[in-house]
């Protein structure tokens, strides 16, 4: 459930991120995916990976990004419908579900391939693992998008505290403005996992032969994640076929390699 606003102070937060949501998307492309526009991203350098992680995120190190823009929240059942209709390519698992299914929430039921194709028809691509880190963390390698303050229920769409255990569903694609990266792009963290485009591999040496070139990431958690996974570091290894998950989706980039 999302906190109540009790005093002054948080309403006024919430108006300044409001601005810096809309600053951010006034600025950025409108006309690709309607009612989503791509924010800008900086280029430059950034912590990239999580020393006191999983092993999977070791090591962090320096990494230099180019500039690259990124959906400013993840792509909804609307959205994805009208690129059905547009295509004929297939419905998304849970199109007519009666709450995951609703226009302004995030579309779930769908395959890496899925979201490659969706993203395809607007020339763009799914973000890879860096771009998703530097919009989710910012330059200097926060936890979370809006800093390091602990994650609470007035800033991302989460679970219990044991893994996979939420009671809920959910939350539509625009929610939760105090959790806004610096960019003003919404829900990095919590709400749906979403697919990158790189397949699943160390930091540091190869995969290994079980698993090179078979899995795909998800990042970000989603909304029956337990709080250890909504980190902007945690990385799941995931079958690119699966679609049936209630709680996978996705968002694209433009990408400037």
């Amino acid at each position: 459930m999302i906190a109540r606003v009790r005093d002054v102070s948080i309403s006024r937060k919430l108006l300044a991120v409001a601005a810096l949501i809309w600053a951010g998307a006034a600025a950025a492309d409108d006309d690709v995916i309607a009612d989503n526009p791509l924010v800008e991203i900086p280029g430059g350098s950034f912590v990239f990976g999580n020393d006191m992680g999983n092993e999977n995120e070791q090591p962090q190190h320096i990494v230099k990004g180019r500039a690259f823009a990124m959906n400013q929240t993840e792509i909804t059942n609307a959205q994805y419908r009208r690129f059905v209709a547009a295509t004929g390519h297939r419905a998304a698992f849970y199109d007519r579900h009666p709450v995951l299914g609703l226009p302004d929430h995030p579309v779930v039921g769908v395959s890496f391939a899925d979201a490659e194709a969706f993203c395809a028809h607007y020339g763009l691509t799914l973000p890879s693992e860096q771009e998703y880190e530097r919009a989710a963390r910012g330059p200097r390698g926060a936890r979370f998008p809006w800093g390091d303050a602990p994650v609470d229920a007035a800033r991302a769409k989460y679970g219990g505290d044991a893994c996979c255990d939420g009671d809920d569903t959910t939350a539509p694609a625009r929610s939760f403005p105090l959790g806004a990266s610096r960019e003003g792009l919404l829900n990095l963290v919590g709400n749906v996992w979403e697919w990158t485009r790189d397949f699943y591999a160390p930091y540091d040496g190869e995969a290994s032969p079980e698993i090179a070139r078979k899995y795909r990431v998800l990042r970000g958690g989603a909304w029956n994640s337990d709080p250890t996974r909504l980190s902007t570091t945690y990385r799941l290894a995931y079958d690119p076929d699966f679609r049936f998950a209630a709680n996978g989706g996705f968002r694209c980039a433009r990408s400037s390699d």
